[in-house]
């Protein structure tokens, strides 16, 4: 039995050892489709938004791409304030004729081209768009809405589609929603030109930005402040650079709360009131303008201790760095040997004028006879660290009694100050859209401007213009093999993870499927189980004692149904049974077995009835290797003596 345990105490140590290596290769393998899912996701928490794939019919010509894709003019449902597909030609649109202020006459005319054209990748037949078509322009470009949009009671939702083709440099792609006044010219739209809101993406070298500015009237002194959102802790990166088309939306409610969202997605939500830059309403009190800092007014928290005394031990001449006395000069140090040498293959350049030149010298080389010594020329101590350097005294810090803290000016109240607690309700009213952009980059795609206040009718735009897009995108995208390529161009240490992710499953199938090598124990065991001699008597007795094991296994199962009197009862017949052996000696009545063999059984009962007398020395007396053979089959030192028991208790 202990033997056996030695033996299985490796192998569940072997068994433990490759459950840690399947556990291994499984969380590299997680971590390698984590880090490719990453890619395709946001860095941060996002809110889904429903994605309603149900799209309002419309009685238009139908186009099917090769995928089947069966595009339709998308028809607003509901009601809208606005809605551009652009699959029609461009009317209701008006250029811009004016000029950019303040900037160089070359370049100050909203003269950047648009066309209204399909996607260069992933095309949808049939959907078309607003290009920006020009690069290192200045674009101006509007249309009136439907309706005036009042900000009361309802919702503003503006939603617009937005693919980067060619990437982006520097550049916008945002919208303005121009504030209704009785001097509204579209022809005349340009930077200054009044709007109410502000909203879309911006890129400049590496800043990516998604805007969403407010103009806020003062109700005090009726001038108009821009208020920027705070920037959404999303890296957006991405949407720039994927030259796929993606779903710009801006949810502005009655409640002051707004959400901006990309592909449906909350990229960031806050309020008016608590999340704009500059806030809304300013603050109560103010720094005053006339107060100013005392002279005597002490901010040092700390002063040096006028007490200190500079100690009559502190040397400030001692230098910071002293020779090293110690230091011995490296045998084989080439003292008469330059360390630099005119260069031998150097030759006068021809032109070379010595009167207006001078004497002509060849450039100096390294002394190819110092690159196999220590060093040439002059050797010199090295310098080490002085022990006995303080440098300049100093007193202590410690803190200053007259301490009065950092000054500040004193507070006043706001002259300027109001509180707008609805100032959603205060927005001007929405009259007209508008793009005016400049951008190094040209190709950028618009499509499918709404403008409306109701969540449902968007989402079912989106399903039929943007919904359709990323169908196609999707069906396009390369397969498995060339993202990961793709992947690991951006991170080249992902190859190390593709190279574990491929070698441990052929690794764990070497480790759990080949065969184990023989341990020594194994090989000891088997061993002594064949080199076992057999005898005539011992066969017998091995067979005996195989037998008498089933019997105990039975007793020891009748023993657990039994009472105390029926085990105490058992033990007083067994130990009869051991008695009349012992008075039978060599006339105790042949078995059926040992008739068969003779002669033998009288030696195995002369054995017997000498082992209840004599104890261990009859296991001494007998042959070495019987004695041996009974004592692991048996288990026990008193093997005769149980074996002759066990089969008086069989015969019975």
């Amino acid at each position: 039995m202990q033997k056996q345990l030695e033996l299985t105490v490796p192998r569940m140590t072997r068994m433990h050892s490759q459950w840690d290596w399947l556990c291994l290769g499984l969380l590299i393998i997680s971590s390698v489709t984590a880090e490719i899912e990453d890619g395709g996701v946001l860095g941060a928490d996002v809110e889904v938004e429903d994605f309603d794939e149900e799209s309002q019919q419309a009685d238009v010509d139908k186009e099917e791409s090769s995928l089947g894709v069966v595009y339709q003019t998308p028809k607003p449902t509901g009601d809208v304030y606005f809605a551009e597909p652009f699959d029609g030609e461009l009317t209701g649109w008006v250029l811009s004729k004016a000029k950019k202020e303040d900037t160089d006459d070359t370049i100050a005319k909203y003269d950047g081209r648009w066309e209204v054209e399909e996607l260069k990748e992933n095309t949808v037949p049939g959907d078309k768009g607003l290009v920006l078509k020009s690069a290192a322009k200045h674009h101006a470009i509007s249309a009136m809405l439907t309706k005036a949009f009042i900000f009361d009671k309802k919702p503003l939702i503006v939603q617009y589609e937005v693919n980067f083709q060619g990437g982006i440099d520097c550049g916008g792609a945002y919208i303005k929603l121009l504030s209704s006044t009785d001097d509204l010219d579209l022809e005349f739209f340009f930077d200054k030109t009044p709007y109410t809101i502000m909203f879309g993406p911006d890129k400049c070298g590496e800043d990516y930005k998604l805007h969403f500015i407010i103009r806020h009237r003062n109700p005090k002194t009726g001038e108009y402040d821009e208020k920027h959102a705070k920037r959404p802790d999303v890296d957006l990166k991405k949407f720039y650079l994927d030259k796929k088309t993606h779903l710009y939306t801006l949810v502005l409610k009655p409640d002051d709360t707004f959400e901006m969202l990309i592909d449906q997605s909350v990229i960031s939500k806050g309020s008016l009131l608590e999340d704009m830059v500059p806030p809304v309403n300013p603050p109560k009190e103010i720094d005053d303008p006339t107060d100013k800092k005392p002279d005597d007014w002490d901010e040092r928290p700390k002063i040096p201790d006028p007490n200190a005394v500079k100690p009559d031990d502190w040397d400030e001449d001692e230098p910071s760095k002293i020779e090293d006395l110690d230091a011995v000069k490296p045998e084989g140090w080439l003292d008469y040997e330059p360390q630099y040498v005119p260069d031998p293959s150097a030759k006068k350049p021809k032109d070379w004028d010595e009167e207006m030149d001078g004497e002509w010298e060849a450039p100096q080389v390294p002394n190819p006879k110092c690159a196999t010594a220590p060093g040439c020329g002059l050797w010199v101590r090295p310098m080490k660290n002085n022990p006995k350097y303080k440098g300049k005294w100093k007193a202590p810090m410690i803190p200053n009694p007259n301490y009065q803290g950092i000054w500040s000016p004193r507070k006043i109240p706001n002259p300027d100050y109001f509180e707008d607690p609805h100032p959603f309700e205060m927005m001007t009213p929405i009259s007209a859209i508008g793009l005016e952009l400049w951008s190094m980059t040209s190709d950028i795609y618009f499509d499918n401007f709404i403008i409306c206040s109701e969540k449902e009718v968007a989402d079912r735009w989106a399903a039929d213009g943007w919904g359709l897009k990323k169908l196609v995108a999707s069906a396009n995208e390369p397969g498995m093999f060339s993202q990961l390529v793709t992947a690991a161009e951006d991170h080249p240490w992902l190859w190390v993870l593709y190279i574990l992710t491929l070698a441990l499953p052929v690794g764990l199938g070497v480790l759990f499927c080949w065969p184990a090598k023989k341990t020594d124990e194994d090989f000891d065991l088997k061993k002594t189980d064949i080199s076992m001699p057999v005898t005539k008597g011992g066969v017998k007795q091995g067979r005996e004692e195989l037998e008498d094991d089933e019997i105990d296994l039975e007793e020891e199962k009748e023993n657990e149904d039994i009472g105390e009197d029926e085990r105490r009862e058992l033990e007083e017949t067994e130990g009869q049974f051991i008695e009349d052996t012992n008075k039978m000696g060599r006339k105790a009545p042949p078995s059926e077995d040992e008739s068969k063999y003779g002669e033998d059984d009288d030696e195995e009962n002369e054995v017997a009835g000498r082992s209840q007398e004599e104890g261990d020395e009859t296991n001494k007396s007998g042959s070495e290797d019987e004695v041996t053979a009974a004592d692991e089959i048996a288990g026990s030192g008193d093997g005769p003596l149980k074996s002759v028991r066990k089969r008086r208790v069989q015969k019975d």
